[in-house]
């Protein structure tokens, strides 16, 4: 699961309530307690080692190593017996905007609720920082329904901000805006978008750039 051109798919404990937090394996009473943490320099192997794995299924696209330590800040991880067994990003875009990226979980803990620990992390994360909605392209569209994401077409945003985001260097964002030069990269993702609960009192729905 996760993104394709960046990746779908730093907080302080106080900010973000499931980060550091310990959580017993409910869901397999053999399992040991999975931590769910910020990620650190020294788990970028790991987490590249998740995101090849899933790469050779062309589930998500393959990441440079230098990528990920430049990005490394934005990932959350899932620790197991000291091992890093599930990974995602929360990449802002704009003001009220974000993208989840590069969520994956190794197929040895599928099935065992640690996708949705981290992706309820990058949730909370996003809510600390003030964002009020979340993009994703992914094959998993059920997992992302489960946790308010709607399937979506075109760019909801507004056209002057479309504008400035044509601006922006990153692929994801390129993705987001949809535009015809990375639509191989998409892999037949679908597009999908989570709006905050709180979000929309008093706003005014953006339009979609045609």
């Amino acid at each position: 699961m996760g993104d394709q051109g960046g990746g779908v798919g730093g907080c302080d404990e106080s900010a973000a309530g499931t980060i550091g937090r310990v959580i017993a394996g409910a869901q397999d009473a053999a399992a040991a307690a999975v931590v769910v943490r910020p990620a650190r320099t020294r788990d970028v192997p790991q987490v590249r080692a998740l995101v090849e794995a899933y790469a050779q299924q062309r589930i998500l696209l393959a990441k440079e190593v230098i990528t990920l330590y430049e990005a490394v800040q934005e990932f959350i991880v899932a620790e197991l017996d000291g091992r890093v067994v599930g990974c995602g990003a929360l990449h802002v875009l704009w003001e009220d905007l974000a993208e989840v990226r590069t969520l994956a979980v190794s197929p040895q803990v599928r099935g065992r609720g640690v996708g949705h620990l981290v992706l309820q992390a990058l949730l909370d994360r996003a809510d600390a920082l003030g964002v009020e909605r979340l993009f994703c392209l992914t094959f998993e569209t059920a997992f992302f329904a489960a946790h308010g994401f709607e399937e979506i077409e075109g760019t909801p945003v507004s056209p002057d901000v479309y504008a400035e985001m044509l601006r922006s260097h990153d692929e994801g964002v390129a993705e987001f805006l949809d535009l015809a030069r990375v639509k191989p990269n998409t892999l037949g993702n679908t597009r999908m978008l989570r709006v905050s609960p709180a979000a929309g009192h008093g706003r005014a729905a953006p339009s979609t750039p045609s």
